[in-house]
């Protein structure tokens, strides 16, 4: 079964915007964000609230940048960590734009991406408005131990970003296209550890990456870079091993957002994970690299660890995914 689509007429980037936690206004990507915020409760008396107010702020800063009103847009695609979605759900409401919620973990960015590119392509809209969002905190609260324990966590353990990202796709004419995506099947290769989702993730990201080149019958060296989503520093070595076992090297063109998003020494264990992870990376530092023709062709692959509190509770191994997309700028 053939996962790739390729599109005669590719769907452009109309616009994004983007939000940053104070912990990302502080890496190395910081100048690329639209705005850094600089505390975690933005003003507001809860994390989700300060959650779900990032996401509507990009959400309408992305149709200001376009010149597009919200009766405009066909469909909202829109997902978050949290359970039933709630950040993007409260959004939808407040928006009041066709709503379909998504959920694909640390992947949903990529998800929702795929999923606007194919209605635009296959004529069922002309302007689809995709967000994502993720806080350290609301996610630590729901995953994990509460973070007043100070429970120590393990070097492979990930660094919840926080940030919100917009983009608005269309047709016609843009600098940034969509030729390709590659949706993933989800796999899991038996491991358990919710402080490993790097190395849950990894047996995903081999398994869509080689899929696009295979149907897409492109070079290894076609992309002037590709990104993984956040199999952050121990996930990526384990990739680029894979990768070597089978012949194939894609040298210091393959990263990871989960490295880059963070200084190495921000401590931040392996690195950065989330659904904004790869988003804030992808609309924020590669968008801009694609404007400016800095580079021409990027894969980036979103990287989702599908587990929750319940499954990790009863000792369930993690399933995981990930969905490739390629932009082109011209």
């Amino acid at each position: 079964m053939k996962k790739t689509r390729e599109f005669s007429k590719p769907p452009v980037v109309l616009s994004y915007a983007t939000i940053a936690g104070p912990k990302e206004g502080e890496g190395p990507l910081a100048s690329y964000f639209d705005k850094v915020i600089n505390n975690l409760y933005y003003y507001e008396d809860t994390w989700e609230k300060a959650e779900q107010k990032m996401l509507l702020e990009v959400a309408e800063l992305a149709l200001k940048k376009a010149s597009v009103n919200k009766e405009e847009v066909d469909f909202f695609l829109a997902g978050d960590l949290l359970n039933q979605i709630i950040s993007a759900n409260f959004v939808a409401r407040n928006l009041g734009i066709p709503f379909l919620g998504l959920y694909s973990a640390c992947a949903t960015f990529y998800e929702g991406l795929v999923l606007g590119a194919m209605l635009i392509a296959g004529g069922f809209a002309k302007k689809v408005l995709v967000g994502v969002s993720s806080h350290y905190a609301t996610s630590e609260r729901q995953y994990r131990n509460p973070t007043e324990q100070g429970v120590q966590k393990t070097p492979t353990a990930q660094w919840t970003v926080t940030g919100a990202v917009a983009v608005l796709l269309g047709e016609g004419e843009g600098k940034i296209k969509i030729p390709r995506i590659t949706v993933g099947k989800a796999v899991d290769y038996g491991l358990a550890d919710p402080s490993d989702m790097g190395g849950a993730m990894v047996p995903a990201a081999f398994d869509t990456l080689l899929s696009h080149f295979k149907e897409t019958g492109l070079d290894y060296d076609y992309y002037d870079l590709l990104a993984t989503g956040d199999l952050a520093s121990f996930g990526h070595q384990l990739l680029v091993r894979l990768l070597k076992e089978q012949g194939i090297s894609f040298g210091s063109k393959l990263t990871d957002c989960g490295i880059m998003i963070y200084h190495p020494e921000q401590q931040v264990n392996a690195g950065g994970s989330g659904a904004a992870c790869s988003a804030l990376v992808t609309a924020g530092y590669v968008f801009n690299q694609l404007s400016q023709g800095k580079i021409t062709k990027f894969l980036g692959l979103g990287t989702g660890a599908l587990l929750s509190q319940v499954t990790t509770q009863q000792g369930m191994t993690i399933p995981a995914i990930a969905h490739a997309v390629s932009f082109e700028s011209y």
